[in-house]
């Protein structure tokens, strides 16, 4: 068992609630800023994970996308939560708080 595992786990753990709140902030999000945004808090996840994630939550009615014009190159597919998916977020953030809360308990130091 090594700490890199570890870490790698808990890190897949949290992924869904991580873009679902990125997607919730940003209103639509385009799968290259979600990975801007996911490395620049130190949660560096590749295309290959993200996309099928994406069309996963898609495929679940928690996401919808739209294409949009580029002026660099062909249309972008645009992700934005959909009812649902705004619904299932916040009981995914509600469910990272509470597990947050008795990790913290459980492993501060008294």
């Amino acid at each position: 068992m090594t700490i890199d595992n570890t870490e790698s786990q808990m890190r897949k753990g949290l992924l869904e609630l991580c873009i679902l709140g990125i997607i919730q902030r940003e209103k639509e999000a385009y799968p290259s800023d979600i990975l801007g945004e996911l490395k620049e808090a130190k949660l560096v996840v590749l295309e290959g994970t993200l996309y099928p994630l994406l069309t996963r939550l898609k495929n679940a009615g928690m996401l919808s996308y739209t294409w949009k014009e580029s002026l660099t190159g062909p249309p972008r597919k645009y992700y934005a939560l959909t009812e649902s998916g705004s619904e299932f977020y916040a009981s995914l953030r509600a469910s990272w708080n509470e597990l947050n809360k008795a990790v913290n308990f459980l492993t501060e130091s008294l």
